[in-house]
């Protein structure tokens, strides 16, 4: 039986993974579950599961939970130190990191120094210390799975075939909800529309990143850590109907495709049941006579101008992705509190990456030095305007 810890269980990936595991109680167990500030899901979550461990984000939030909750006979923890000890929990043989930012850095890191397999929603966490993470995960031998549709996709073609027989890795992207919007009303933009995905529903942040399309900037440095290929040979194609999750072209000219109806319940499913195949005979299948035409293009990057930012970063190796990761939290935050314009995150982002000079990600403290530089100085344009 696996026995699973989920670092943010009660965001959409959390959610899915939970329902997913509810399906197949004879083959998953619950051993932590950690979240931030929605108490009530996660009393809801720790009722059904019974996980012998809960971290919340604050000592207030303990508090709620525990009036909402008195009979819970597990531990509960808060803030860094319970992220950390779900993320190492003895019994977890199985950590699905799937909280939102670089907040999942630390104790993914942690869990892979323990040699324990990790299944990666938390793409930031390679963003920003892509080189830290993959080194332990090779030291410690800890398998590092991919969750992210479009990641799990490029896993599944690549299953069976010798690596150096890849040419490319293409990543697919639906273009978000201003795909066909002029540039010059992209100026007006509020947040309930960026928040308006037209095909995944997901947490507020990564909708934003979709928006812009630095959610796909992020994917294509992701990548590179993944399966290690260098920028020039991983490409993102806008597929508005996302349906091709992603693809990957061989030498001989072929190339495999993964596809499927929208729903992350079949790549979070395909990591909890790896090397096997789990039965989702509840989803809809996808009925390629129905599904119409498969449209597909390139990314404007003068529409897209993060999707450029982030392969600058990649080239630019070392802290620069990071730094690229930071800035943009801290814009799309400021965006959603109403602060800067949508067209303004690019800018704030090109700002922080343009002052920063990169160096090597020798250790953990590197990673969050330049993190808090970076958030900081997106902090002081944002507020004075910049």
């Amino acid at each position: 039986m696996k026995q699973l810890s989920i670092l943010g269980s009660t965001g959409s990936i959390g959610v899915t993974t939970l329902d997913v595991v509810s399906r197949f109680p004879e083959r998953f167990r619950i051993v932590a579950l950690a979240a931030g500030t929605r108490v009530n899901q996660l009393v809801d979550q720790a009722r059904k599961f019974a996980p012998r461990l809960i971290a919340v984000g604050s000592k207030e939030a303990v508090e709620d939970f525990r009036r909402l909750y008195p009979d819970y006979q597990g531990e509960i923890l808060y803030g860094p130190e319970g992220l950390e000890r779900c993320a190492t929990a003895p019994e977890a043989n199985l950590v699905i990191s799937a909280l939102v930012g670089a907040v999942g850095l630390v104790p993914t890191l942690r869990a892979l120094e323990l040699g324990k397999p990790v299944a990666l929603a938390n793409k930031e966490v390679l963003v920003a210390a892509g080189a830290l993470v993959t080194t332990t995960a090779k030291k410690t031998g800890a398998k590092l799975w991919p969750i992210d549709s479009e990641h799990n996709a490029i896993f599944q073609a690549l299953q069976g075939h010798r690596r150096q027989d890849v040419r490319r890795l293409i990543l697919t992207a639906s273009g978000g909800p201003f795909l066909r919007t002029p540039r010059e009303k992209l100026a007006e933009v509020v947040p309930e529309q960026a928040l308006q995905h037209p095909t995944w529903k997901m947490g507020a942040k990564i909708t934003v990143d979709s928006a812009t399309l630095m959610n796909k900037g992020l994917e294509v440095i992701e990548a590179h850590w993944l399966f290690g290929l260098e920028p020039s040979r991983i490409e993102v194609i806008i597929h508005p109907q996302s349906i091709v999750h992603s693809l990957v072209e061989y030498v001989d000219g072929s190339l495999l495709a993964q596809l499927g109806v929208p729903d992350m319940s079949i790549p979070i499913a395909y990591i909890l049941g790896f090397p096997e195949r789990l039965d989702l005979d509840y989803l809809p299948r996808l009925d390629l006579s129905h599904a119409g035409r498969l449209e597909f293009e390139t990314p404007d990057l003068e529409r897209f101008p993060c999707l450029g930012l982030a392969y600058e970063a990649l080239r630019r190796g070392g802290t620069a992705p990071a730094v690229l990761n930071a800035a943009n939290e801290a814009a799309v935050a400021a965006f959603l509190e109403g602060s800067i314009r949508f067209i303004d995150i690019p800018r704030i982002v090109r700002l922080v990456l343009d002052a920063h000079q990169p160096t090597d990600v020798d250790s953990l403290d590197t990673v969050l030095r330049v993190d808090r530089w970076a958030r900081e100085t997106a902090q002081r344009a944002i507020s004075t305007n910049q």
